[in-house]
């Protein structure tokens, strides 16, 4: 297993399956002194006056090597009689919860209503899991996606998986984004970090909510930033993020898209080996750029994937310490 410096300390920015893969790999590789997780709280809804954390829960599922292995969601082997009793009783049973992923999103509601925070509640689902690398919510406060479509404003899972992503995505807002900030944990693992990766998620739905919260930009400006993009050949492995690079920008879904999407922001951004003959164009872009396989379809991928890229960043923390000596 490849090694990597025992003081490389990694904050990364994830959500949806493609982040927790990202994620589930590089967990394999580094310490949970050395990784800590800031996940996507924009996903969250109440159904049924139940808390929801999609993208959280994604994240503790892999983790905990629990989650499905294909959809890369819920949990493995997971019974639905729940949601079929539901469903025969004249329920509304469009977002499918599995038995066991129903005591996960009980105990977090009872939880809340005892005072407890989302980061506080997280960490304990984590450590009953089994997981101790950190996995920290953006945000305690509310901080809802909403998706302006040509038929209205939609929550977001009502528009991603009720709808299944099939309107047209107008623009984005985000509900109690005035109130929303990041936690002091948040503030301190980016603060802490030598190099801020932002895993394959959707840009706008997944990563942009943690990016625009007070202070986040901030407090990553001088740190190397290093993205793997969601974007390969021009389609995204998952979800609407190729659908919605059309929609928003009016320009088709690419490498040069997404990096051209954060900016400023990006030090560096691996691609997929079949993106490898824009790695030159990129380069005008971006100050380090790489191709190399992405798709983490199991396991053994993910983990051979995060040690490739985790050398690349490895390799742009030196040399960004190098020059700043």
């Amino acid at each position: 297993m490849e090694q990597f410096p025992s003081d490389l300390k990694i904050t990364a920015l994830a959500g949806g399956v493609g982040g927790s893969r990202l994620v589930r790999g590089m967990a394999e590789h580094l310490s949970p002194q050395q990784l800590t997780v800031v996940v996507n709280t924009g996903d969250d809804f109440v159904h049924f006056g139940l808390p929801i954390s999609p993208d959280l829960d994604t994240v503790l599922y892999n983790l905990a090597d629990v989650a499905q292995k294909v959809e890369g969601w819920g949990i493995q082997n997971d019974t639905h009689a729940c949601m079929t009793a539901l469903a025969n009783l004249g329920g509304d049973s469009w977002f499918r919860l599995g038995d066991r992923d129903l005591a996960t999103h009980l105990l977090r509601g009872e939880w809340l209503r005892e005072g407890l925070s989302l980061t506080e509640i997280t960490g304990r689902l984590a450590r009953a899991l089994g997981v101790y690398h950190a996995i920290l919510p953006m945000s305690d406060d509310p901080c809802r996606t909403l998706v302006e479509t040509d038929g209205g404003v939609l929550e977001f899972q009502h528009y991603f998986v009720k709808e299944r992503w099939q309107p047209v995505c107008r623009g984005l807002r985000w509900q109690g984004a005035e109130n929303a900030r990041p936690t002091p944990q948040v503030l301190a693992a980016l603060q802490e970090a030598d190099a801020v990766v932002v895993c394959p998620s959707n840009p706008f739905v997944s990563v942009d909510p943690i990016l625009n919260l007070p202070g986040v930009r901030q407090v990553m400006a001088g740190k190397p930033v290093v993205a793997m993009s969601p974007i390969i050949g021009g389609m995204a492995v998952k979800g609407p993020a190729a659908k919605m690079f059309l929609e928003l920008t009016g320009e088709p879904a690419s490498v040069e898209a997404v990096a051209a999407h954060y900016g400023d922001l990006l030090a560096g951004m691996a691609v997929d080996e079949v993106d490898d003959p824009l790695v030159e164009s990129l380069s005008r872009q971006l100050h380090y750029v790489r191709a190399m396989p992405t798709l983490m379809l199991n396991r053994e991928k993910q983990i051979e994937v995060a040690a490739d890229f985790l050398a690349f960043v490895a390799e742009i923390v030196a040399e960004e310490r190098t020059a700043r000596a």
